[in-house]
């Protein structure tokens, strides 16, 4: 699946992705036997923040005072005893990529639906909650009980020891960002990142919104980002090329002259929440095309500067290593006879 030119590495939710050995020196320094260098011998998700970036300048703004800075972590919160779990949640073993593609029956097709619109509808809320002055751990609150209160989990709490029900990820975080008490400023941009497990299956979507008075460039950046989305899903039919949705994805965001980032990506999502197929939103030359009744996630995420990302000593916060703005949306979309049915909708 993977070329000389583009080794693959495993993650997201963390999805996986695919990286061209030469965009950067990913394991500087790592010595033989170390955490890093582990990542020869191991295909899991979780522990490739340690492996895949250097954290040595990872949490320590320079002298720019709107520079993201960690804020605290509230305790986690609980959900009903009757509401189904993940797999993965108090397991002992970490979750792998799923070797093959989300591909449902006319049952699956309906529960995707249903998770999806859920996705949708919480998102929107969300949205609604966007304002200078609130924290993003009171998002996360909020989130967290619409989503237990319509008898789902909130798929990223615990995946991987991942310790929030959302991903909150502002200005310059490209993604995973945790929640805390930072509260959102007048010209910030903040994406939102729901994933929900409904009746045994996951819906993925996140959608980047603009606080209070963002300026003009902000503005572009986030536009584009969504339009590249949108672009992206227009070509999806079955027999399509996975890869055309890196070409039109990269060719939009080009005569912007915003870059796309590399290192992250979608990825097959239904019964479990990371599967294959890998999709990358860059120019690409991986097989595969897509197949009748299929599920993936396509989620796109743009910068200002440089698409180089630094994780922060927490493993999951992915910054710009320049400060500059990112901006990400994400659905999941389903490939029917048409072209593509998007699930995470209202």
């Amino acid at each position: 699946m993977a070329t000389s030119s583009s080794p693959r590495l495993l993650s997201s939710f963390l999805g996986d992705r695919l990286l061209s050995a030469s965009a950067r020196p990913l394991l500087r320094g790592a010595a033989p036997g170390s955490r890093r260098a582990a990542y020869q011998a191991t295909r899991t998700l979780c522990n490739l923040v340690d492996i895949l970036f250097n954290r040595g300048q990872s949490d320590k703004p320079e002298d720019n005072p709107r520079r993201l800075r960690p804020g605290k972590v509230s305790p986690l919160l609980s959900v009903p005893k009757h509401i189904q779990r993940p797999p993965y949640v108090n397991a002992r073993q970490r979750p792998g990529l799923h070797n093959g593609p989300e591909i449902h029956d006319e049952r699956g097709i309906e529960c995707m639906r249903a998770s999806g619109k859920l996705a949708a509808q919480v998102l929107k809320f969300a949205g609604t909650l966007v304002e200078p002055g609130i924290t993003t751990d009171e998002i996360d609150k909020a989130v967290h009980q619409m989503i237990v209160d319509n008898g789902a989990y909130p798929s990223p709490l615990g995946y991987c020891g991942f310790p929030k029900s959302v991903c909150t990820s502002v200005n310059e975080c490209i993604c995973h960002g945790i929640p805390d008490s930072r509260p959102l400023e007048d010209g910030d941009i903040i994406n939102i990142d729901v994933t929900v497990y409904l009746n045994g299956y996951h819906g993925d979507t996140s959608a980047t919104f603009l606080c209070g008075n963002v300026d003009d460039k902000a503005k572009k950046l986030v536009q584009v980002t969504r339009e590249c989305l949108d672009k992206a899903i227009s070509i999806c039919a079955p027999g399509v090329e996975i890869k055309r949705i890196g070409r039109t994805i990269q060719d939009h965001a080009d005569k912007f002259k915003f870059g796309v980032v590399r290192q992250f990506v979608g990825h097959g999502v239904g019964q479990v929440f990371h599967a294959e197929p890998v999709v990358l939103h860059f120019r690409n030359n991986e097989w595969g095309r897509m197949t009748l009744n299929q599920t993936f996630t396509i989620e796109p995420m743009l910068t200002v500067g440089s698409v180089n990302p630094v994780i922060w000593s927490d493993d999951w916060t992915a910054v710009t290593e320049d400060g500059s703005l990112s901006a990400q949306f994400e659905h999941t979309i389903l490939i029917t006879e048409d072209g593509a049915e998007i699930l995470t909708q209202c």
